[in-house]
């Protein structure tokens, strides 16, 4: 056989194997992974992908990107997709060149295709062998295998391609197979392992950031390359011309002299004036207008130092200080906000005398502040710090004779590789903050990742709540109050309960503190208002026999706060018909004496309307027995706690007494609250109180058990014979449901 017909058949025969190849992939071509992403990264390949080649340095070899899609399309889509889009690439390059003016017969460019798609598909075939499926090999962890697949397929693509390439040269000049491939092919292997090594950084890198990330990088990248190769070629254009530039440069250089020396002090002029005028402006933009301390802007400018430096060391550990000041509005509201202002300059001179010099004292706004400590040794400087600027707030604020007193709520975030921005260590010492005011003010807390959790779980239920307000989720259940020493009935106190589609009976104790903070105990408050009068009227015309039944509401604190309280009261009373002197609004007493001056007022405002105030949970609030007599009051309630412990000794015994005695003074009535026991009946019946409620008498009992209570109550009267369907007590509830309504 001669020369020319060995190269002849060797030809038809890698077009045959190429077609053959090309067929076969096309058939199990995997159309379902054919989304956008592998639309876009067909695209890149077969436009533009040959077209962009780095030079290697010294050496006479060009990293192609081509090689590198085409190894990305084998990691992520598998082998029949990248021998087609190999192979589609080399027709469309070779069709390109063509063209361009390059002397290309037409089988010279099916035998480019086939050899990339026959190399290709030695390559995938390899591949499975050794890691099937070839998709799998992103994924793999341990770094050495992930190492040795990409250096297989590099090779095995190199050895292919290059050995074909060599074949056909050799044939046709007559050279030495070996000698041929060591001449022409040998430097070649650096583009294909440049490009497994490119495309196993590609894969790895999409799995973190994602395709789409990594492709509008790609994007960019390809963005930059032309700009490069449009900026060399100005370079060498504009070196042509250097010399008649230099000249001209020089021309100009030389009329400019005298204009330049003259403007250089006008310049120095103007820019000493920006430099003062943006300083200006930094005091303004940075900085509390009131205060003069670093505002949020500037404060998470160093908490962002923080982190990065606490990144970069990590023995470096810093602390936030989130501080709230309790009752400042009432403060606003009862003085002005003139006083308000010269407070908050009195309370910032005091934060600032607690920290040390490298430490950030600022404000946010209203009455928040924050402390960044830079640079401590230990949580404990944070705690130390808090609790010294709770010390500091203890001693009184003199202002324009006005004495008033403050405490702070302090939220404390320590340093940790988790946080990233600003915005998240901030927000974890206001998680913290928040817990300190819900556990009784004028405390710190420090954050952990439990409060996190428990924020977001507050933060469904409110969301909850809000859906349970518009759904009229809640009922009412009634709890008796009756006379200590008969044990007849006097009335009810009407207690809320949230019955949740998913969760079912929610405690009170749960959902109201969140009902008060998000202001939703507003309208919950007016239907439980409106609802009981209704449910109790009815009750009254049913029973002649106890139409003076009393009906006990409690109002919460932001009820008392509301502008249209009054209305709403005498809109309710006038739509259900309700008797005002047998209603009895209920207040705590710490709801009360927040703001004494404000709370008489509105106290005598409500009872011109003609019902009753109750003071709830008497004794376990503020000194407040220099103001009682200020308040229109006619009952007072004994808080449980002093109920339950009256037989532990005598001075919760004289606790009870004391409140019986000064009730008795004031010509008010005094209802005990949480009576279990026969002693504890006994005992309050011989100390005069008049009336009580809990669980030895009744436990809250919903519309129909009521009904049978009372029908009970009324055959008790007439025959002494009760009703045999009342329902027993059950056991003890630890937590009074009625805390605030």
């Amino acid at each position: 056989m001669t020369q020319k017909r060995r190269i002849e058949w060797i030809h038809w025969l890698v077009l045959g194997a190429g077609a053959a190849i090309c067929l076969y992939s096309l058939l199990r071509f995997p159309i379902d992974k054919t989304d956008w992403r592998f639309l876009i990264l067909a695209f890149v390949l077969i436009g533009f992908s040959a077209r962009l080649t780095i030079q290697v340095p010294q050496v006479k070899a060009h990293i192609s990107f081509s090689d590198t899609l085409t190894f990305l399309a084998l990691l992520l889509y598998g082998g029949d997709a990248a021998i087609l889009l190999a192979a589609t690439e080399a027709l469309c390059s070779s069709l390109r060149f063509r063209r361009q003016g390059v002397a290309i017969k037409a089988r010279t460019i099916l035998l480019n295709t086939a050899v990339m798609a026959c190399s290709t598909f030695l390559t995938a075939t390899i591949l499975r062998l050794k890691f099937s499926p070839i998709t799998t090999i992103p994924s793999i962890s341990h770094w050495p295998t992930l190492f040795l697949a990409l250096g297989i397929m590099a090779l095995s693509q190199f050895l292919a391609n290059s050995g074909l390439v060599a074949l056909f040269t050799a044939l046709k000049t007559g050279e030495a197979f070996w000698l041929t491939w060591r001449k022409h092919c040998l430097w070649s292997s650096l583009t294909y392992f440049s490009g497994a090594a490119a495309a196993g950084v590609l894969v790895r890198v999409g799995g973190v950031i994602n395709f789409s990330t990594m492709l509008v990088t790609g994007v960019i990248v390809a963005i930059v390359y032309f700009t490069y190769r449009r900026y060399i070629e100005d370079i060498k254009q504009s070196a042509r011309q250097a010399e008649q530039a230099e000249r001209e440069r020089a021309e100009q250089a030389e009329r400019h002299i005298v204009e330049l020396s003259q403007s250089i002090e006008e310049q120095k002029r103007i820019s000493q004036a920006l430099k003062e005028s943006k300083d200006r402006f930094r005091h303004a933009a940075l900085h509390d207008a009131l205060t003069n301390l670093p505002n949020r802007v500037l404060f998470t400018e160093y908490l962002q130092k923080a982190i990065a430096r606490a990144k970069r060391d990590e023995e470096f550990i810093f602390a936030v200080l989130f501080l709230d000041f309790d009752r400042f509005k009432y403060v606003n509201d009862s003085l002005g906000h003139t006083f308000g202002d010269q407070l908050l300059i009195e309370i910032s001179n005091r934060l600032r005398s607690c920290v040390r010099q490298v430490d950030t004292v600022a404000r946010f706004g209203g009455d928040e502040f924050a402390i960044l400590l830079d640079g401590i040794n230990s949580s404990t400087l944070a705690i130390h710090l808090a609790e010294r600027i709770q010390q500091a707030m203890t001693a009184p604020f003199c202002i324009d004779g006005h004495e008033t007193f403050m405490t702070t709520s302090v939220g404390i975030s320590l340093s940790t590789a988790e946080y990233e921005e600003p915005e998240e260590v901030l927000r974890d010492a206001d998680i913290a903050m928040y817990r300190a005011k819900e556990g009784g003010k004028a405390r710190h807390e420090i954050f952990d990742k439990a409060m996190h959790a428990q924020t977001l779980l507050r933060l469904n239920l409110e969301n909850d709540l809000r859906r349970a307000v518009e759904r009229r989720e809640f009922y009412l259940v009634y709890q008796p109050i009756v006379h200590v020493n008969s044990g007849k009935l006097y009335g009810f106190e009407a207690l809320v309960r949230w019955r949740h589609p998913d969760r079912g009976i929610v405690p009170p104790l749960e959902f109201i503190p969140v009902a008060e903070e998000t202001g939703l105990i507003v309208p919950l408050g007016q239907w439980v208002l409106e609802e009981a009068c209704r449910q109790v009227r009815d009750w009254q015309s049913d029973f002649p026999e106890f139409r003076t039944l009393t009906l006990s509401v409690n109002l919460s604190g932001r009820q008392l706060n509301d502008p249209k309280l009054i209305q709403k009261v005498k809109d309710i009373l006038f739509e259900t018909g309700f008797d005002p002197s047998r209603l009895k609004l209920e207040i705590t007493e710490s709801v009360v004496m927040e703001n004494a001056e404000v709370s008489a007022v509105l106290l005598k405002q409500l009872r011109a309307l003609g019902l009753q105030l109750s003071i709830d949970d008497f004794g376990t609030g503020y000194s407040s027995l220099s103001y009682l007599h200020r308040f229109p009051v006619t009952t007072l309630k004994i808080d449980r706690s002093f109920v339950s412990r009256m037989g532990q000794g005598d001075e919760n015994l004289e606790i009870v007494r004391t409140i019986v005695t000064l009730a008795k003074n004031l010509n008010m009535d005094v209802v005990a609250e949480g009576i279990e026991t026969q002693e504890q009946r006994a005992q309050l019946h011989a100390l005069g109180c008049q009336y009580g409620q809990g669980y030895m008498f009744a436990k809250p009992l919903d519309a129909a058990d009521v009904e049978v209570y009372v029908e009970n109550e009324r055959q008790l009267a007439t025959n002494g014979t009760p009703t045999p369907h009342l329902p027993p007590p059950q056991e003890i509830e630890i937590i009074k449901s009625s805390m605030v309504m």
